[in-house]
């Protein structure tokens, strides 16, 4: 018998239809109205704080591609690869790998894209790029940390990761000792990526949570 989760396109649909049947139901069940509780920006004051909230939550979403395959790539698919047979390794070279990385490369486009959005429309966008040195506020210093980290991981993904691994993987023609160090630059810029992520993850959170318990 087949079902709606054989399909991945009706299985995200499924998810996205149930968010909002979710947030139906809390819209019903909550004796106030939407963001009542919340601060201006956070939820509360109408259509704007509506959409930043759904840029937030597409901002998480994207992130969690992104990280995810980041750490794949490294937990997972590159541990493995030695241990594969060789007449198995064009199964991961030709199908998984390309596949994982139009994600990856995309999901690293979008989490910034909706950060920056998040950013400007908070109106802190310029301290954090000054890691909060212009108004000396531990929430834009961490938050900026963050920021940059996560703009240095993008531009590895885009200009390092992805224009290497298109050789070592024969996306693009390349000679075989262009292809060993095409891989060895990649492997080396996600290494550095996936270093990144510790501290950009801890200043995501920080912003909110950290900045208040050391000020």
């Amino acid at each position: 018998m087949k079902s709606p989760f054989d399909s991945l396109q009706t299985t995200v649909v499924l998810g996205l239809v149930l968010t909002v049947v979710m947030v139906l139901a809390v819209m019903g069940i909550a004796d106030h109205g939407v963001g009542a509780s919340l601060p201006e920006g956070e939820g509360g004051g109408g259509g704007m704080s509506i959409a930043i909230f759904v840029a937030r939550w597409a901002h998480v979403v994207s992130g969690i591609m992104w990280i995810g395959l980041l750490w794949y790539f490294n937990f997972v698919q590159v541990p493995s690869m030695a241990e594969i047979p060789a007449e198995l390794k064009p199964a991961v070279s030709k199908f998984i790998a390309p596949r994982a990385l139009w994600w990856f490369r995309w999901a690293a486009a979008s989490t910034v894209l909706f950060g920056v959005i998040l950013a400007g429309a908070g109106r802190y966008i310029v301290d954090a790029f000054a890691l909060g040195l212009t108004d000396r506020g531990a929430d834009t210093s961490i938050i900026g940390f963050g920021i940059w980290f996560a703009l240095i991981m993008a531009f590895n993904v885009w200009f390092i990761i992805w224009p290497n691994q298109k050789k070592a993987l024969g996306i693009v023609t390349a000679t075989d000792d262009e292809k060993k160090k095409a891989a060895r630059m990649a492997f080396l810029a996600s290494r550095t990526n996936l270093m990144l992520s510790l501290p950009m993850l801890f200043a995501m959170l920080g912003m909110r949570h950290f900045a208040e318990f050391i000020s």
